[in-house]
């Protein structure tokens, strides 16, 4: 039987726990609106306005002469607001705001009025009229009937991004590079400005909409950068390299040009082949990142070392036997068969014995190797350069010290087997050789630059110290000028100027099969005053059409040399016509600069031709050249026998 003071007590105690529930509501809801109030109304208002970043524009990326090689190009999307537009607003201008878009934009004015209309009615607060229009597109919209109110009034939304264009397009594209590759990625701490911010509204659907076209914070563009790539030299490269991949049906190559003086990079064209086909783009940097085995070039390393340590000089007497010598289990052979008999090293550079080399430093260094590799070290051949451009390969020169360090190490290594470099590590040690032994370090960049002043000069050369004597480098400058002159490059010799170096030949992948070859040339020119260095590597060429080095790799350097002579002529008194007079590359090139001299003032038929030699041509009579395509010359704009006069334009199409 229940009892009034049970009932008392129940009645307590749910009064108590109503007394608790309240003060526990109480105290939240002044917990929210007093103590944690402004943090609820951040949440709430950041659930409806959000600041987002703005990119700013990239600096302009130039060539050294103020070409453009990679420019910032505003794009710009047009939505419609079809809510925020009043009814009266909407009847009086969505016919004409139609019709002028059906003007720009293509399709009839009747389907972008539907379009409107259709919007209005379900409430689309966010419709695309429009994607990616240039600046003078977007101010042209911006005036639209309608638009023309404002992003409240006439529901205009303008969003801009930005888009990076290549002027030089496939040329070069990975010099050039993109986000952190190439000139973009090594100099973006220059072109990349600092972010701004707008405020944006969330509306239907998890869109956000622009508050107003006023940013909350300005983004600021980045600065211009001039680098020291010259685009006439990179596309006199780009072709000449990409005629001879075709040619020779080869995997990949690279080409480089450097002037010897200042370290400045011309050129660099990488180009790779598109898998089953004979198509090739700019696939990977390989001049910058691809270490391989040097093959014959690094003979130059080989005795750089042993005239430094004064253990021969290039008198020194080495026999090649039969062109064939054993160490231990392992031959060394020489390109020709029954060897070149008793010869001096310089000879053997001439003619790149494998055997002389092998002895040569065999016979010095094999009681101690440490020192023959200790002088390679000494030269900084086991160093990176330290290349600003992102990617640079880790050059390996063996030490006896190592675990894999054999008998047969040594002299393979005099002939460039068992070590690896890249086509730009390479090319530095060889221009050293050019600047009488003093390292230059390869440079990429001149200015940085705001739209009025300068920020950064970079007009200085930077020296990395001396590879060798100057004695040493006269003595190996005068070797380089003999195999262009008599020995293994003597295929490119010019007539009329010096250039010297060494041709290059080695397996590679021997371990997977036999057959495959790298293929290389370097070197400088001219011989006597060396303005440029050059270096032509070509990865797996078709052995039954050709892999030699002089073959392969030399013609493409003796072209670009050839080019930048016509050019700019290395000495005043060379006139064009006595440059052209060469037995450079092939006989085809005289014969185009015959074609240009009988034809002075009238229109030559180059169907047919390469396309860049036809470019040569007719710059040579004076015409102004517009390329469109690559290869060869299908049709002219101006027919053969018209009288051409002096800066007429004509277009050439190729394919």
């Amino acid at each position: 039987m229940t009892t009034d003071k049970s009932i008392l007590r129940r009645f307590y105690i749910l009064a108590t726990v109503l007394v608790l529930v309240f003060l526990t509501m109480g105290y939240k809801l002044f917990d929210i609106q007093i103590i944690e109030g402004q943090k609820y109304k951040d949440l709430a208002q950041e659930t409806v306005y959000k600041n987002f970043s703005i990119e700013p524009n990239r600096g302009n990326l130039y060539d050294t002469n103020m070409n453009l090689l990679a420019t910032s190009v505003p794009k710009y999307d047009i939505r419609f607001d079809a809510v925020t537009v009043s009814e009266a607003n909407f009847q009086k201008y969505a016919s004409a705001l139609a019709t002028e878009l059906s003007k720009t934009l293509g399709n009839s004015k009747s389907y972008h009025l539907q379009k409107l209309k259709r919007a209005r009615e379900i409430k689309n607060r966010y419709l695309l009229i429009a994607k990616q229009l240039d600046y003078s597109e977007y101010i042209a919209m911006r005036e639209f009937p309608l638009f023309n109110l404002g992003p409240y009034k006439g529901g205009f939304i303008a969003e801009q991004s930005t888009v990076r264009e290549n002027p030089l397009g496939k040329i070069g594209e990975r010099t050039v590079g993109f986000g952190n590759v190439g000139l973009e990625g090594a100099f973006d701490e220059y072109l990349k400005g600092k972010q701004g911010r707008r405020l944006k509204q969330k509306i239907a659907k998890g869109q956000w909409k622009p508050i107003s076209d006023i940013n909350e914070v300005e983004p600021e563009d980045g600065y211009d950068v001039i680098s020291t790539i010259d685009v006439n030299i990179q596309d006199v490269a780009h072709h000449a390299l990409l005629e001879q991949l075709e040619h020779f049906e080869a995997d990949h190559g690279s080409v480089v040009v450097m002037e010897t003086k200042t370290g400045e990079i011309k050129a660099m064209s990488n180009l790779g082949r598109i898998k089953n086909s004979n198509k090739y783009y700019e696939k990977l940097n390989y001049a910058v990142y691809e270490p391989h085995e040097p093959g014959s070039t690094f003979k130059l390393m080989s005795l750089a070392a042993a005239l430094e340590d004064k253990v021969i000089d290039t008198s020194s007497v080495y026999d090649t036997e039969t062109g064939m010598v054993k160490f231990y289990d392992r031959k060394v052979y020489d390109s020709k068969r029954g060897g070149y008999g008793k010869i001096s090293m310089a000879e053997a550079f001439e003619v790149s014995s494998n055997t002389a080399f092998a002895k040569m430093i065999n016979d010095n260094y094999k009681d101690q190797p440490g020192r023959f590799v200790n002088r390679l070290y000494n030269m900084g051949l086991n160093e990176k350069i330290g290349l600003r451009i992102k990617g640079e390969g880790q050059p390996k020169i063996p030490h006896p010290n190592d675990s894999n360090w054999y008998g047969t190490t040594l002299p393979w290594m005099s002939f460039g087997y068992g070590v690896s470099l890249t086509s730009l590590q390479t090319l530095t040690f060889y221009n050293a050789i050019a600047n009488d032994g003093l390292k230059i370090k390869p440079k990429f960049i001149k200015q940085v630059r705001d739209k009025h002043s300068l920020i950064e000069s970079y007009t200085e050369p930077v020296i990395d110290g001396s590879i060798c004597s100057q004695e040493t480098a006269k003595q190996l400058q005068s070797l380089m000028g003999r195999v262009v002159d008599k020995g293994t490059g003597s295929n490119i010799r010019h007539s009329n100027f010096n250039m010297a170096g060494k041709t290059g030949t080695c397996q590679t992948e021997y371990w997977i099969e036999s057959g495959r070859y790298i293929s290389s040339f370097v070197g400088y020119f001219p011989a006597e005053e060396p303005k440029y260095s050059c270096i032509v590597v070509i990865h797996k060429p078709n052995p039954k059409i050709g892999y030699y080095g002089s073959t392969v790799a030399a013609p493409v350097f003796a072209k670009i040399a050839q080019k930048i002579y016509i050019d700019t002529p290395l000495k005043d008194e060379i006139s064009k016509e006595e440059a052209f007079n060469t037995k450079v590359a092939s006989k085809k090139y005289e014969e185009y600069f015959e074609v240009s001299q009988k034809y002075k003032t009238v229109m030559p038929d180059l169907t047919g031709y390469p396309a860049m030699d036809a470019v040569s041509i007719l710059e040579n009579l004076g015409l102004k050249v517009n390329l469109i395509g690559q290869g060869k010359v299908q049709k002219q704009s101006i027919k053969s026998g018209t009288k051409i006069t002096n800066s007429q334009r004509v277009n050439l199409i190729s394919s």
